[in-house]
């Protein structure tokens, strides 16, 4: 039996698109390299794990795990949309925030259109859109690392369908201030829709200068879907669950007719609203993860490392050698990063704020690694699977 004829007729689109790779697990590099012990510093989850309520609302459930979850996730919807001081029928949530692109993707883009986003990328964001046939547009970071504030101006046009960025950048950390994240929506045409991605936000809401997105998208008239997270700051990451926050509940209408029915489950929708109850256990990992964040930056710049600005829970630097092979070389110490692939960044790599104890042994072992020297270690292709976005 053959499925070539069935593969020769899938879309382009579907068959030229790159392969999101999810990063290696702790077991496969602590079975594959023989270490006791590994620092899984390559997803950018949160080392202080979800907070101790999230584990007694689990413990609940029971016999309910035999019912269909609530698919509009009414009891979560109410209790975050007070919050957020917005009405219920503005929230839209998912497997994950990624959940929401796809969907988003799949429901506003057709083949041809234009996308606008900034490059190095979650890879998602150009992943998905592609998928949906459109064209993709990307820009580059300042020399810097900063959002090149201008150089996205230019780029966007009254035919650019969907402007996808976000702030904190990942894989960076760099982020929008308020008055150029104004000064991109004032450039902005009515029918471009701002997919503005907030994964990291809880971690740069504590600086003074970072933007409130909610607000000042609210105060523009463009279509715009913000998106957040719970598998970062409040580490529900083996949950998924993500939220969207839409401009209209008319957006949602059509999203909805895309998701699938039940794309959160009984579990991670309890372990969100116990989640959001625990204020003092999501304080105490930002806090862990700023202070982390700072004290990594600052050993990797003593060292002369080129380090980018981070509002968010793990750091971007300039490795000064092929990344691939430098991540390589790290594994056999037990440690797992993400190097970085994209045309301009190859020298780059982002390293997630784990346990101080962790962050220590990055440390110690890219130390031990780069008193080797990269000339002795030629990239190893082998390796190509760490690098996906």
């Amino acid at each position: 039996m053959s499925t070539a004829p069935l593969l020769e007729r899938v879309r382009p689109a579907v068959r030229d698109l790159p392969a999101y790779n999810a990063g290696l697990s702790a077991e496969y590099v602590r079975r594959t390299y023989g270490v006791a012990h590994v620092a899984k510093l390559g997803s950018n989850e949160n080392p202080l794990g979800a907070s101790p309520a999230v584990a007694t609302a689990l413990g609940q459930i029971g016999a309910e795990l035999a019912q269909y979850p609530d698919p509009a996730c009414g009891a979560l919807s109410e209790r975050l949309a007070a919050e957020l001081g917005i009405h219920p029928a503005r929230l839209i949530f998912g497997n994950g925030s990624e959940d929401l692109i796809a969907i988003a993707a799949h429901t506003f883009l057709a083949p041809g259109d234009e996308v606008v986003t900034m490059t190095p990328a979650f890879g998602l964001h150009t992943i998905y859109p592609a998928a949906a046939g459109a064209r993709v547009v990307t820009v580059p970071l300042r020399p810097d690392f900063t959002i090149d504030v201008e150089r996205l101006i230019a780029a966007v046009s009254p035919d650019t369908r969907m402007l996808i960025l976000s702030n904190p950048s990942n894989p960076v950390g760099s982020a929008l201030c308020r008055q150029d994240m104004q000064r991109l929506l004032a450039a902005l045409s009515p029918a471009t829709l701002v997919l503005w991605d907030e994964a990291y936000y809880e971690y740069a809401a504590t600086d003074a200068d970072y933007p409130d997105g909610l607000q000042l998208l609210g105060a523009t008239s463009l279509p715009w879907l913000l998106l957040r997270t719970f598998s970062k700051a409040y580490g529900l990451a083996g949950l998924r669950i993500g939220y969207g926050v839409a401009a209209d509940s008319a957006m949602l209408e059509l999203m909805h007719r895309m998701r699938t029915p039940f794309n959160v489950n009984r579990l991670a929708q309890s372990a969100a609203l116990a989640a959001l109850d625990d204020r003092a256990h999501l304080r105490a990992s930002v806090r862990h993860a700023t202070d982390e964040r700072e004290r990594i930056g600052e050993a990797l710049r003593e060292r002369g490392y080129r380090v980018a600005p981070s509002r968010a829970n793990f750091v971007f630097f300039d490795t000064g050698e092929h990344a691939l092979s430098l991540a390589r070389r790290l594994l056999e110490r037990g440690v797992i990063v993400k190097p970085w692939l994209e045309p301009g960044y190859q020298r780059c790599m982002r390293v997630s704020v784990g346990s101080r104890a962790d962050n220590d042994l990055f440390l110690a072992a890219l130390h031990a690694c780069a008193s080797i020297g990269p000339a002795q270690h030629p990239i190893d292709r082998s390796c190509e699977s760490l690098s996906k976005p």
